[in-house]
């Protein structure tokens, strides 16, 4: 008796496991057809609505970001959002500067090179650099951000460039453990911080990434943390490496999520 209930209870157990797989499967793609993976531009006032009525922080917060910045380019809130608005900000950046689109593309050969160097397996690597160049090409022939934006929606295209752009950062942080291994709690090495915590998809970023991928292509990030942290009334700005650079990129941080902004006059 005592095992027919328990296999009845394993049966419902794995039944309701199911259950809820299905119904986070459901959500996923009730998501993925609302929301798409880079937005068009809105204006930044209609930030807003994401804020409670009462949320005086926030729109305080909020009416100093419009000081500044007029225009948002949201992503969707996967867990690769820092990655989705940093490449498709960067690129739109680099239609206008191909110095830096040559940049890009030298360090992404690099990049490969030296994953290859290290053990990573040469056909997996370049399968993902292959696909990042062809988007490089794309960008670069372009006479408007229309390409680049279709490119970014594209799940399979999308997905292969926040790979590749991850790689990136893995390989410049096991590049410069020595440095960087001080700012990582709990890791041995940090090839295994970069397989637990930056490599796979869907996981979040922080300042050790941002920097990363800073470094890495030689670029300015300037991030606006619109979080309680502060000044009540003032959006917290911070330079990825603060050394008097211009920004190439301009994101919002809201907790948990990276959107790209526009500057005023930019």
């Amino acid at each position: 008796m005592a095992d027919e209930d328990a296999s009845k209870i394993n049966f419902i157990s794995e039944n309701m496991d199911q259950a809820i797989i299905d119904q986070v499967r459901n959500i996923e793609r009730t998501i993925a057809d609302s929301f798409p993976l880079v937005s068009e531009k809105e204006e930044v006032g209609r930030l807003e609505r994401d804020f409670a009525d009462n949320d005086l922080v926030f729109k305080s917060k909020l009416a100093d970001l419009k000081e500044r910045y007029c225009h948002v380019r949201k992503t969707r809130g996967d867990g690769n959002c820092f990655y989705r608005a940093f490449g498709y900000g960067i690129l739109e950046f680099s239609r206008s500067d191909h110095t830096l689109l040559d940049r890009i593309a030298e360090k992404a050969k690099h990049t490969k090179d030296k994953l290859i160097e290290i053990g990573y397996p040469s056909y997996t690597v370049e399968d993902f650099q292959e696909t990042f160049m062809e988007v490089l090409d794309v960008t670069r022939k372009s006479e408007n951000n229309h390409e680049i934006l279709q490119l970014f929606n594209d799940q399979g295209y999308s997905d292969y460039l926040v790979v590749f752009l991850r790689l990136m950062v893995s390989c410049y942080l096991q590049c410069n453990q020595e440095f960087y291994l001080h700012f990582v709690d709990g890791y041995n090495s940090m090839k295994e911080f970069c397989s637990q915590e930056v490599e796979p998809m869907a996981k979040e970023s922080d300042h050790i990434h941002i920097i990363a991928l800073s470094n890495s292509l030689n670029v300015t990030i300037q991030v606006e943390y619109m979080d309680r942290s502060g000044d009540e009334n003032k959006v917290n700005s911070h330079l990825f490496p603060d050394d008097g650079s211009k920004p190439v990129v301009h994101l919002l941080y809201r907790p948990g999520h990276y959107d790209l902004l526009y500057p005023n006059g930019g």
